[in-house]
């Protein structure tokens, strides 16, 4: 042994410490489970922040930098958010004014909603997405997908979020200056149900940055993580993410709680 030390230029005291401390159980292991347990469950999805607020719904003492140490030894890493696609279709009919104006805070379920359309491609077909985000909680109470990105993509989503709204919700509906939020028969169908239009300004993402925030969220925690051979398992994939986002999927800004358990809380208060 002597010899073999000298050899490889390691003193003894070093060989025998590092002997001893590969001799001692890892007193992580049991975080590390469950850590990896709760990434599995969540298909990968959670960063330090959410993974640590977890942790302590078990472990109230948990430490988010020791979380974020953990993860990395496990090779868990946040996944990175790609940019959204685009497309504006000219001019039509009016415009709103921005009454959003950034304030994304709302004080009660249904009193701000905003929406937007989002493109998927698969099997060299694509598919549309316009949902209905509730900035109360950042549920979405609502959403239409279409293989065309037709009116009737936004027109059926308008009427699903407004069936949905009890007696008396009137929420401030927010969007970009698409055309299909200044087609005719889409204000017309605002002012009906007593529903007040907002619109960004022109070629400002940031005016919708709540909506924009999702659907990143969207895509780099399912549709970039996923295969899909047909538009329809697509579909399918996209019902099971929207459920997951709103009933299990917690927010630090929720306190650690998701959208619905959030709203529920509030109702019970």
């Amino acid at each position: 042994m002597r010899d073999l030390l000298k050899l490889v230029s390691l003193a003894r005291s070093t060989y025998y410490y590092q002997l001893k401390a590969m001799g001692v159980a890892d007193r992580f292991s049991s975080i590390k489970a469950s850590i990896q347990t709760i990434q599995n469950e969540h298909k990968g999805r959670f960063g330090y922040r959410r993974m640590t607020l977890e942790l302590r719904k078990e472990r109230s003492l948990i430490n988010g930098k020791t979380v974020r140490r953990l993860m990395g030894e496990l090779g868990l890493k946040c996944t990175v958010r790609p940019k959204k696609y685009r497309s504006y279709k000219g001019p039509m009919g009016e415009v709103s004014p921005n009454t959003l104006a950034r304030q994304f805070e709302a004080e009660q379920p249904n009193q701000k909603w905003v929406t937007d359309v989002t493109e998927f491609k698969v099997a060299g077909k694509k598919l549309y997405l316009s949902p209905v985000l509730d900035l109360y909680n950042g549920e979405i109470v609502a959403y239409q997908t279409a293989i065309r990105p037709q009116y009737a993509l936004v027109g059926e989503m308008l009427e699903k979020a407004i069936e949905g709204l009890p007696e008396g919700g009137k929420p401030m509906l927010h969007s970009d200056q698409g055309w299909h939020y200044r087609y005719p028969k889409y204000r017309e169908r605002l002012e009906k149900a007593g529903l007040e239009q907002s619109m960004s300004r022109k070629g400002n993402c940031h005016d919708n940055a709540t909506m924009e925030s999702f659907f990143g969220t969207l895509k780099s925690e399912f549709y970039y993580r996923e295969s899909f051979e047909s538009v329809e398992q697509l579909q399918a994939g996209l019902d099971e993410y929207i459920h997951y986002y709103n009933h299990k999927r917690i927010k630090v800004k929720l306190g650690g709680l998701s959208p619905v358990a959030y709203r529920t809380r509030s109702a019970v208060a």
